[in-house]
Formats: structure tokens, sequence, C-alpha cells
């Protein structure tokens, strides 16, 4: 557990460090009137260069939340949601894929045989679902967690399920206001928040009953 752990902290660093050396400047770059001008500025792959930099978040410190807006003030709410959240999907997907490509070798060295149970244990149950599905409207946790769940081989279903769970609220919320021109953090964080576990508490529902 300590292991897994440690890890957790080196990848959380691994996401934090470039917000900390080029956090203002892309905070100044990114505000939502010139993420809009930026995207506009693509032309009709607007929709793809709003994916791609949500997908790329995994890698710099992208405002996902103004670029979700952004997409719904272009798009709409439901089309910027869609485009949102399958932004958020694909940088979740791309976390846990390479962080399972790492091979069995590289997991025993990185986190140890008991770091592997207990990894496996905590992301294998109940508890890894909850765990994605929150993360997705944290700041650093996205990445980290879908590199954990990765890491810990969780069954792919369970975690693209909570993953989605988790990003299409999200990405709907964030285009809504976008759309609407309303600048409520506090309500979108209640909304994106509160939505997550309901939709993955369905869904675990309708699994039990169907098994």
């Amino acid at each position: 557990m300590k292991r897994l752990m440690l890890i957790f902290l080196v990848l959380a660093l691994l996401v934090i460090v470039p917000f900390l050396i080029w956090g203002d400047d892309f905070e100044e770059s990114m505000s939502l009137e010139n993420t809009v001008d930026w995207l506009q500025s693509t032309g009709n792959w607007a929709w793809a260069a709003g994916i791609g930099l949500l997908i790329v978040d995994l890698f710099l410190p992208i405002l996902g939340t103004v670029v979700m807006s952004a997409l719904g003030l272009i798009y709409g709410w439901f089309w910027g949601g869609l485009l949102s959240a399958i932004g958020s999907i694909g940088a979740g997907l791309l976390a846990y894929g390479l962080a399972r490509k790492l091979g069995r070798r590289a997991v025993v060295f990185l986190a140890g045989e008991n770091g592997i149970t207990e990894g496996e244990r905590l992301f294998g149950g109940e508890t890894g679902g909850w765990l994605v599905v929150f993360s997705r409207w944290m700041p650093v946790l996205p990445e980290v967690v879908s590199c954990l769940a990765g890491i810990s081989k969780m069954p792919f279903k369970r975690f693209f399920a909570a993953l989605c769970a988790g990003s299409i609220p999200m990405g709907f919320v964030f285009a809504c206001i976008g759309q609407t021109g309303n600048d409520q953090p506090v309500m979108a964080l209640i909304l994106s928040a509160g939505l997550p576990p309901v939709l993955w508490g369905l869904f675990r529902l309708a699994y039990r009953r169907r098994h």
C-alpha cells in the first residue's frame, strides 16, 4: 500500500509541476474569450481542436473546464457537451491505456507485489469505480486515478462505465455554462459532483439486477 501511495504522489507531482511552471501563462492565455477565438481560428476543425485540448490535458496544464465552456459557446449545450464528454473520456482512456501497457515487470518494479495486490483489490471492487467517478470533477486526480486504474489492471468495462458516468455530466454542465454565459462555478461544481455518483449508482444497480 505504501508503494501504491508513493506512485500516486509521483503521478500527482508529474501533473502539478507543469501547472507550477507554466500555469500562470496558460491561465492568462486560456481565458474563455481567448479559447473561443483560438478554436474558431481553426475553422471547421474547432470541434477536433477542442477534443484534442482536452486529451492533451493529460500532459499539459490545460484548463479543461474552460475548453468545455468554449465548446458550449461555439456549438451549443448539446453538441458542445457531447464533444466535451468525448474529450474527457479520451483523456481518461489514454491515461488508462498507457499505464496498463507498462507490463507486469514494470508494475512490479514500481509498486511491488503487495502494491499490485492492493491495487487490484482497490480497483477491482466497488471502491475503484467510485474513485474513477468522483475523480473526474477534481483537479489533478482524473489523470492520476486513471493511471492507477491502468496499473492495477482494473477491468476495462468497469473503468469505462465509471469514466463515462463521471465525464458526461461534467461535459454537459460546463458546455451549458458556456452557451448561456452563466458564470456560476459553485453551481457547476455541485452539478458535476452530484450527477456522476447518481449515474454510477444507477449503472451498478442495473448491472446487479442483470447478473
